[in-house]
């Protein structure tokens, strides 16, 4: 009996906690919270990596702590408000951890095209470097006239400005690639989205049937002890 009292007690608590109207409901289910989340700021790339797997385990979390919020508000009375504070709360947590991720993702993609300029700007300082020694080397004697010229070795390897055409083209090609990828990425999250909503709809649909199912369960079975009292009671009376 206190085993059953308590079980009823908590979850009357959660029932409370989930209905009662906070910051979130105030302003409305489905609207963007009052105020943009704070995002804290990358400052190398290491710490960006962190960021990111920090993220992916918060919106496990979140998802989780979800799941278990949405059983406990089938056993209430208010079922849609439970699950509508719920659904408001996951919302809330997982815009913010999307904003933390976009930052992050963003950082890296920065100190990618700054590391890269800062090759090619070392390598065209090399190249300078090794003309300029180039140039300041004695000249060649000139042959005499009628003497058999040597002919001369074209310059072996691409110039200058072709490896630095080289290098615009396939700073060109890796960005194409990173925004082809970066929306293959979200095609992908919208999909696992759907399929998590799926999921989700489809355990509510399960908990629903289970629920009327036991609802006739327990009608019948009153039916029924209702039905073996009455004939008891007239058994009794012909005695």
């Amino acid at each position: 009996m206190m085993k059953r009292i308590t079980t009823t007690a908590l979850a009357l608590a959660t029932a409370l906690a989930l209905a009662a109207p906070g910051p979130a409901a105030a302003q409305g289910v489905g609207q963007e919270p009052i105020g943009a989340p704070r995002v804290p700021e990358s400052h190398s790339v290491e710490q960006a990596d962190a960021t990111l797997a920090q993220v992916a385990k918060d919106r496990a979390a979140v998802r989780a702590r979800f799941a278990a919020e949405e059983q406990v508000c089938y056993t209430l009375f208010f079922v849609n408000r439970c699950l509508d504070k719920a659904k408001e709360v996951r919302r809330v947590a997982l815009s913010e951890l999307r904003a933390v991720e976009v930052e992050a993702n963003h950082f890296k993609r920065l100190e990618s095209v700054e590391r890269r300029d800062q090759e090619l700007a070392e390598r065209i300082r090399k190249d300078e470097v090794e003309q300029a020694a180039r140039l300041a080397q004695p000249a060649k004697p000139v042959p005499l006239v009628g003497a058999a010229e040597t002919p001369r070795a074209p310059p072996s390897g691409p110039s200058l400005q072709q490896r630095q055409e080289a290098y615009e083209a396939k700073l060109r090609r890796q960005q194409a690639e990173e925004a082809a990828s970066a929306g293959q990425r979200a095609a992908n999250a919208a999909a696992f989205e759907k399929k998590a909503a799926l999921s989700a709809q489809r355990q509510r649909d399960v908990a629903a049937r289970k629920a009327d199912k036991a609802a006739k369960l327990a009608a019948r079975q009153k039916q029924e002890a209702a039905a073996e009292k009455k004939a008891a009671a007239a058994a009794a009376a012909k005695r």
